[in-house]
């Protein structure tokens, strides 16, 4: 297979199987608590903006390791001041949508996917993405004894971690551009899509209930380190290797009442990748020991090795990628009118990024529009 972005667009297929409930939901919990937070850095000194927390989601997983990372070392905290975090953990991004669009968290690290889907079906109300995070670390793993190509996927079960979030949609828009088809909604047609939590698919894919996964790392280097055989590396379907897979969102309201707060967020999101990238090894242990804080368990090397080599840590949101995520969704008619006009604020990246003596991001031209200064 050409290794081009043409061959594949994940898509925001489910979009429309996949209401918000914003009023319905707004009592529930969302996500879970970081079991390590108390045994965290501890907010010190002044508070931004008089603010007591700022409630940050994102995922256990390697692909989010700019979160993991940055609230391990408390490289984002110590930006923040006395401004204290209040982390939760989200298993995919339609619930973490959910819980920013019910006031539950404030600021996210998210895929793109469920970005765009919550961006349109708010009418582009709700947040806005504020940085790039991640690229690469997705991967089509299966069972090498019942798939051996990629023509071998009809008849089987697939899964994905969640309904509507960033690996079910390329696997639903990869299927469609193999002729396969499947409904969004139930997952049942020519390939069966299984949604299922990430900490329960190795489990089903050694029992043999499931054939193949299409999962972010580190699940993904769990199913090969346990038989499985990677069919399919996404960023083999991108220009250059590199798709966004990892945003960080905020909610507009957040923004526009604590702008001092988003940039402090930033400003240890950026300082985060810098230390990662100079500290790969360090890093990688960091991201262990944050792993096991939230799960309760550390990842053997067999998987957090490969898993970390194949994510990519960078503040560049690649929106460019995300333009061509729903440009070809829409094609493949897996989404109608996706609202992407204004997604992107890198007003205050960009700001953080010129202190740090760093090139500023380009929104592709899908930013927010500047009112223009008379003359």
């Amino acid at each position: 297979m050409p290794a081009t972005r043409t061959t594949l667009r994940r898509s925001v297929a489910a979009a429309a199987a996949l209401p918000l409930l914003i009023g319905a939901l707004a009592s529930c919990g969302y996500g879970s608590q970081a079991k390590g937070e108390k045994f965290g850095p501890v907010a010190k000194g002044e508070k931004i903006d008089g603010l007591d927390q700022v409630r940050i989601g994102y995922f256990a997983h390697v692909t989010h390791a700019t979160a993991l990372v940055g609230l391990q070392e408390g490289l984002i905290q110590k930006e923040l001041g006395g401004t204290e975090i209040k982390p939760q953990v989200f298993n995919a991004g339609p619930s973490e949508i959910e819980a920013l669009n019910a006031g539950a968290i404030d600021i996210g690290w998210i895929g793109p996917s469920p970005s765009i889907n919550g961006f349109t079906k708010s009418k582009g109300q709700n947040l806005r993405i504020i940085s790039g995070s991640a690229s690469g670390g997705v991967s089509l793993v299966v069972n090498s004894d019942k798939i051996t190509s990629l023509d071998d996927l009809k008849g089987k079960r697939i899964a994905t971690p969640q309904l509507g979030n960033t690996q079910d949609v390329a696997l639903l828009n990869h299927l469609s551009e193999k002729g396969l088809k499947v409904d969004a909604a139930t997952g049942r047609g020519d390939v069966t899509v299984v949604r299922q939590d990430n900490r329960e698919i190795p489990a089903s894919f050694e029992s043999g209930a499931l054939d193949g996964a299409w999962v972010p790392e580190p699940t993904a280097s769990k199913l090969v380190a346990d038989g499985g055989k990677v069919l399919l590396d996404e960023k083999q379907l991108w220009k250059d290797g590199k798709f966004v897979v990892t945003n960080v969102i905020v909610s507009q309201k957040f923004l526009k009442e604590h702008p001092d707060v988003v940039e402090a967020v930033l400003r240890g999101s950026v300082k985060t990748n810098a230390w990662i990238n100079a500290n790969p090894d360090r890093a990688k242990a960091s991201v262990n020991r944050k792993l096991k804080a939230d799960s309760g368990k550390e990842l053997p090397a067999d998987v957090l090795d490969p898993a970390f080599k194949n994510v990519e840590l960078l503040d560049n949101p690649l929106a460019s990628t995300l333009r061509d995520e729903a440009d070809h969704a829409v094609k493949a008619s897996l989404l109608k009118n996706p609202l992407l006009d204004g997604i992107y604020d890198l007003r205050l990246l960009n700001k953080v990024l010129k202190a740090e003596g760093q090139p500023a991001m380009d929104d592709a031209g899908l930013g927010v529009k500047q009112p223009q200064q008379s003359s």
